[in-house]
């Protein structure tokens, strides 16, 4: 099992190397191992199958040991979240056993005056008692076994989905960031360009050639303000605006109509991270690698203000109405209000550190996250999605490969859909895994053929409801959704993972801990010197690998 681990570490590291922009000699040596390494661990897991367990089923073990504990506890700790499978008839269970009555204690008692109590009441001349609580059963009981059937719809619907996959090719780098605006698609990429595409001829329309340095983020303010700038610039109304930010240190600010950037906004700092709020005058909001955050106006286009936010690299800034969240290298989380003020709009509602949510020192040091509602979904390059209630401060964890060597990269929402990237180290495998909201209960996974890692996710809906998706990483490639009952044949292959079922766990479910990269002696590390710890292996190698 000590070989396995190492093993699994050793194609981890290759894994961050193979996405950086620049190698040394000796970092191309190690990559140049990764076939050999893959095939002795695949030795290794077929002597320890059998009757032992390999570390490929660990995931399977957590989860019957997850089942077991859920199963012979007859009450949850409050503290804890049963698994996804057994909300429904939890919620049914309580909800069908009425909420006790006071008692009657000779005729005192706010509740024991005049009546038993409000729900129950006298009908009829035989002067029968009814429980109105009992009365609402059938209704409470038809409405779980509604949403129970509904699942099961689309569940066996994502089963048949077929997706046609067409390739982008023109970026000579690495793609970090996707966005998708009516039929074009944006990508940016450390080759320090913006390209738009058109989606329905899959060709490249411009090239948005300005930054010096690698672009890190993208995104695409509302048409409403978009028709404000435009006027502003004496543009036409239907003019669509693209925000790009650089290792440059700039958020440069293009027209994609005629492929032009109108507007440059010096940040000081290397801009990882950026998104754009859509209330009052709207306010560009901006993550550094240092972990400074900023907001800066989208009338002047000057600098509103600048929090030091996070210990290490804003990686993660997304808004949802009035609030944003922010998540940095080190696994810390914020989550800001817009207070539409022309000085130090955003106020910190919460915040908790890498510690706390338990996604510090994840390999890559990159977070990524997508909020719902009261909701935070966060990828930390691990084999796990984690839930966190940012009111509450509840986590929970979501299994997103059912082996520890798993990573997970992107985490993004689409409708009702909760859509995971996933990377097995050990056989470089890429899929898709897809979860219901807001159960987050598993559907499907897809894949294809030498899959390249996924990176970075965008999605939208055609105008019949089908998806398109596109995603980012060695390979920028469109989805498109085909109808299930045409003869046309899918380029994706679509299957389930069984060990994803129902894996909706709180922190304190399983006193099984993830595995990390640093259980390893410090003797062991010192024997193989071509795979020694580095700088770049801690919190900040995505960061670094986007400033290089």
């Amino acid at each position: 099992m000590g070989e396995v681990r190492k093993l699994q570490k050793k194609l981890r590291q290759i894994g961050n190397l193979e996405i950086k922009i620049s190698l040394t000699p000796e970092e191309r040596f190690k990559i140049s191992r990764k076939a050999e390494l893959r095939s002795r661990l695949a030795e290794l897991q077929l002597q320890l199958s059998g009757p032992q367990q390999t570390p490929g089923n660990e995931g399977d073990r957590k989860e019957e040991k997850m089942k077991r504990q859920v199963e012979d506890t007859p009450e949850a700790v409050p503290s804890q979240m049963p698994p996804a499978s057994k909300i429904l008839r939890e919620q049914s269970k309580t909800e069908k056993s009425p909420a006790p009555r006071a008692k009657q204690k000779d005729g005192r008692g706010a509740e024991g005056r005049g009546t038993e109590g409000s729900s129950r009441q006298r009908e009829g001349a035989g002067g029968e008692d009814v429980d109105m609580a009992s009365a609402a059963e059938p209704d409470l009981t038809e409405q779980t076994n509604q949403e129970e059937v509904e699942f099961t719809s689309l569940k066996a619907s994502w089963e048949k989905a077929k997706f046609r996959l067409r390739l982008l090719d023109g970026h000579n780098d690495i793609i970090t960031c996707v966005v998708a605006v009516d039929n074009l698609v944006i990508s940016g990429s450390r080759d320090t360009t913006v390209k738009v595409w058109h989606v329905p001829t899959a060709t490249e329309q411009k090239n948005l050639g300005g930054h010096s340095g690698g672009v890190t983020c993208l995104c695409a303010p509302p048409p409403e303000y978009c028709k404000k700038l435009a006027w502003s610039l004496s543009l036409s109304d239907k003019e669509r605006f693209i925000l790009s930010g650089s290792a440059d240190c700039n958020v440069k600010i293009w027209a994609l109509s005629v492929g032009q950037c109108v507007k440059s906004i010096y940040t000081f700092n290397a801009v990882t991270a950026l998104c754009f709020v859509p209330e009052g005058d709207g306010y560009i909001v901006t993550g550094s690698d240092a972990g400074k955050v900023q907001a800066w106006s989208w009338d002047s286009f000057e600098n509103c203000q600048s929090v030091n936010a996070h210990e290490d690299a804003v990686t993660s800034i997304q808004s949802q109405g009035p609030l944003v969240f922010s998540g940095s290298a080190e696994g810390g989380v914020s989550v800001w209000e817009n207070r539409c003020s022309e000085r130090d709009p955003l106020r910190r509602l919460s915040h908790w550190s890498g510690g706390l949510t338990g996604c510090g020192g994840g390999p890559g040091g990159r977070l990524s996250l997508s909020p719902r509602g009261d909701t935070v979904y966060l990828a930390y390059g691990q084999a796990w999605l984690k839930v966190l209630n940012w009111r509450t401060g509840v986590m929970s964890k979501l299994t997103n490969h059912s082996s520890v060597a798993g990573v997970t990269d992107c985490v993004h929402q689409t409708g009702g859909l909760l859509i995971g990237s996933c990377y097995d180290l050990t056989n470089g495998e890429s899929t898709l895994n897809l979860f219901s909201l807001p159960q987050c209960r598993y559907l499907t996974s897809l894949t294809w053929p030498d899959a390249p890692r996924i990176l970075c996710l965008a999605s939208w809906t055609t105008g019949s409801g089908d998806h398109r998706w596109v995603t980012g990483g060695r390979d920028l490639v469109v989805w498109e959704q085909l109808p299930s009952t045409g003869r046309q044949k899918g380029d994706v292959t679509v299957r389930r993972n069984h060990g994803l079922d129902s894996l909706l766990e709180s922190e304190g479910d399983t006193e099984d801990e993830e595995e990390t990269d640093d259980d390893e002696d410090d003797e062991d590390r010192g024997k193989d010197s071509g795979f020694e710890e580095s700088e770049e292996s801690g919190s900040g190698v995505w960061s670094r690998c986007v400033l290089q």
